[in-house]
């Protein structure tokens, strides 16, 4: 049985659709009920038992949800095969599109007081945001799903919050993503929330926060604990998901052929639900697992297949970070002028608050190609952008390095207080406590 409105509404309804049946109180009412019923009840200063509705509704020619909660069986069903067509439509790599769909669906939702449908497109307006980079817009439609969803079990929460943590991540914002995603994690193992797909969604999603931030013993356990539950989980996409998240663990550990036999696991299962835009970072990371094996000509290949996927589906924010890392594999394979052109162009997609990691990535690159080049005052200019950008972002996975860069680029030129400066950064942000982590890690499931 579905939601009751108040009494001032119902009664609004049963009056709309009595005078639109051209029917009288009195031949509502009968043989059951009096004109008098239905007056006060029209007036709102009744609430109605559900016998009455049950009556009333037989009389009107509606179903019972639709008198008590406005709820067409018939509207929500083409409500929700519509929302599946939106979610093709954003799978296909078409936003721009799928934004359109949603929001139509939202007024849909929200004129007939649809919760449960509203929320979902609030959800996927928020991963249109994600994917066409308006991280500010994608947060503030997570937020609404959230308070949408205020009173449902935390599990329900689960998608908006993460959708949350994600958008403030490709901000920068890597601890307070990591804080949504550990204090949600907690709030459902010590409550006893076991739910695969929740937790599983969560875990995945703290991988790339965690290794960005150089919590690279946190992201191991989040990866072994989301393969734990990988096999609970009745969501294929979500399972390939957290196939693309795990390989970069790996990576980190040097298990190579691993990393590259789970992201084919992902791929394949994503070929198979016809997720372009997932495929498409599936030859990204293939791409990054090659160029950390050494592989530059293949890596090349996959992340140049990569780009020219997301940039067909105008997924600006991602095609600038993939960019990078071809850049990065140009410069390895001799190439630097062409990986600087291309570094000097994606910076005008990226800022601190959209792509920081990838921004300071971007700018030490810069960094080394000027310093190869024997422009100095160019190296250190980028290199010291770069450091901005990851102590803001709080990435002490890169900054230890990019700290050694810089001091040894001020070595060279003399300056050794300054470069003395520099390494005592870079060894502070490696062992300052709370750098990496932000306390104890979450409670974990029963596996």
């Amino acid at each position: 049985m579905g939601e009751r409105d108040d009494p001032a509404t119902i009664g609004r309804r049963v009056q709309r659709l009595r005078v639109e049946r051209g029917l009288t109180q009195r031949q509502l009412a009968e043989p059951v009920y009096t004109p008098a019923y239905v007056s006060t009840l029209e007036s709102g200063r009744v609430r109605p038992s559900d016998d009455a509705l049950r009556h009333l509704a037989e009389r009107l020619g509606v179903a019972f949800d639709e008198l008590a909660g406005g709820r067409s069986a018939r509207l929500v069903t083409g409500l929700r095969l519509r929302l599946t067509e939106a979610q093709r439509t954003l799978a296909d790599g078409e936003a721009e599109a799928a934004a359109e769909q949603y929001a139509e669906l939202l007024a849909e939702a929200e004129t007939h007081g649809l919760t449960t449908e509203r929320s979902a497109a609030l959800l996927g307006l928020g991963e249109c945001a994600l994917e066409t980079g308006e991280l500010v817009a994608g947060r503030q439609y997570f937020e609404r799903a959230e308070t949408c969803l205020a009173g449902a079990p935390l599990p329900a929460r689960v998608p908006a919050l993460r959708g949350r943590a994600v958008a403030h991540y490709l901000a920068g914002e890597l601890r307070y993503a990591v804080y949504l995603l550990e204090t949600t994690l907690d709030e459902l193992n010590r409550g006893g929330l076991h739910d695969p797909d929740a937790l599983l969604l969560l875990y995945a999603s703290a991988i790339g926060p965690y290794m960005d931030m150089g919590a690279h013993a946190r992201a191991a356990q989040a990866a072994e604990l989301a393969l734990a539950l990988a096999p609970q989980s009745g969501d294929p996409a979500l399972v390939a998901r957290m196939h693309r998240s795990v390989a970069r663990t790996l990576v980190a550990e040097g298990r190579l052929a691993e990393a590259d036999a789970s992201l084919a696991k992902a791929a394949e299962l994503y070929r198979g639900l016809q997720i372009r835009t997932e495929l498409a970072n599936c030859h990204w990371m293939r791409g990054y697992v090659y160029a950390q094996d050494g592989r530059l000509e293949r890596a090349e290949e996959e992340l140049r297949q990569a780009l020219g996927m997301l940039s067909a589906q105008r997924a600006a924010l991602y095609s600038s970070q993939v960019t990078v890392e071809l850049a990065d594999v140009l410069h390895r394979r001799g190439r630097s002028d062409e990986a600087a052109a291309l570094l000097h162009d994606v910076l005008g997609h990226l800022s601190p608050e959209r792509g920081a990691v990838h921004s300071a990535a971007a700018h030490r690159l810069l960094g080394i190609i000027a310093e190869d080049a024997r422009r100095t005052e160019d190296a250190e200019e980028h290199y010291v952008r770069a450091l901005s950008l990851l102590e803001r972002a709080g990435a002490a996975g890169d900054l230890a390095d990019l700290c050694r860069l810089l001091g040894d680029l001020l070595r060279r030129s003399g300056r050794v207080e300054a470069a003395l400066d520099a390494y005592r950064t870079g060894l502070g942000h490696r062992t300052a406590p709370g750098t990496t982590t932000l306390g104890p890690a979450p409670a974990q499931p029963p596996l």
